[in-house]
């Protein structure tokens, strides 16, 4: 019995790691924009389809060994996968922001702009799913009855190491600083001198950054891409962000192990068509007794 629940722990601390790296970049972009980026979990799947070329081109062209190529897969997804959120930010969301658009309308870009990114991987690469090529050799360790890989353990610390980052990065750093003066006025912000442009940039490329990441764990851990592999984890993190506080970074950690958590509980005892049926519900619950999530803030608008 104790066996199972350790088990269930770990595998609700892997797929949990998901969501949280997911989450962290929906949180980081509202809390600094009061922006719902709706696209990010396309900007996930373009991150598993970047990782899947540059592994491929590193392993078939140059004939490097697995580990070599996930050093260098790792780095390359995450810059290209900024790049893809940068853009987003420049094409799609600056021109609005400059021109005052009501916030309806960028929630409605953002949306599109998810659209755009799946739509454009179905008529560019086709509907056929691609399978992930394995860069390092998965090892089975058992302790106590509970088994665990060396893929899994990679994914927790990663994901808890990237919480630790961002955390710096906000508390420590001038543009964490310069990040937090924008959510708090960011019509004072240009006064001050504070090029807010370039602190918006640096939170895609961020937010972008660690979404690539999580596609590329999420494609070592399983090994099969599709065009709308994004929609449903991206709504799942963006619940889980909500679930936690949206704009809190503890909160959108959180909430991701905590929405993992409860899935894996729920296929651990119900069967599997349940799962989102339960943890749906028990999020809803959560959110009716704090609307704000649980390390949100309610905030007042002057009028």
């Amino acid at each position: 019995m104790l066996a199972s629940i350790l088990q269930n722990i770990i595998n609700a601390l892997q797929w949990g790691s998901f969501y949280a790296l997911i989450a962290l970049g929906y949180t980081l972009v509202y809390g600094v924009l009061t922006l719902i980026n709706f696209a990010h979990g396309d900007v996930f799947m373009v991150g598993a389809y970047i990782a899947f070329f540059v592994a491929t081109f590193f392993l078939s062209t140059l004939g490097l060994p697995g580990w070599l190529v996930l050093a260098l897969t790792i780095p390359a997804t995450m810059i290209l996968t900024s790049l893809v959120g940068v853009t987003l930010e420049r094409v799609a969301y600056r021109p609005l922001r400059r021109k005052g658009a009501n916030r309806l309308y960028v929630v409605i870009t953002a949306l599109m702009c998810g659209l755009i990114l799946e739509h454009a991987n179905l008529a560019i690469l086709g509907a056929s799913r691609k399978a992930f090529p394995p860069l390092i050799k998965e090892t089975v360790y058992t302790v106590g009855g509970v088994s665990f890989t060396n893929l899994k353990i990679g994914v927790i610390v990663t994901a808890v190491l990237v919480f630790l980052f961002l955390q710096w990065v906000v508390t420590k750093t001038r543009v964490g600083m310069a990040m937090r003066a924008i959510s708090y006025d960011k019509f004072a912000v240009p006064l001050m001198g504070i090029p807010m442009d370039n602190i918006i940039v640096a939170t895609f490329v961020l937010g972008s950054g660690f979404a690539g990441l999580a596609g590329l764990l999420f494609a070592m851990s399983y090994p099969v891409l599709e065009p709308y592999m994004g929609a449903l984890i991206g709504w799942k993190a963006f619940i889980a962000a909500v679930v936690g506080g949206i704009g809190d970074i503890r909160g959108a950690f959180l909430g991701g192990f905590l929405l993992g958590a409860v899935e894996i509980m729920v296929v651990a005892f119900f069967p599997s068509t349940f799962r989102d049926l339960i943890a749906f519900t028990v999020l809803l619950v959560i959110l009716t007794l704090k609307p704000t999530g649980l390390f949100g803030v309610a905030k007042t608008t002057k009028i």
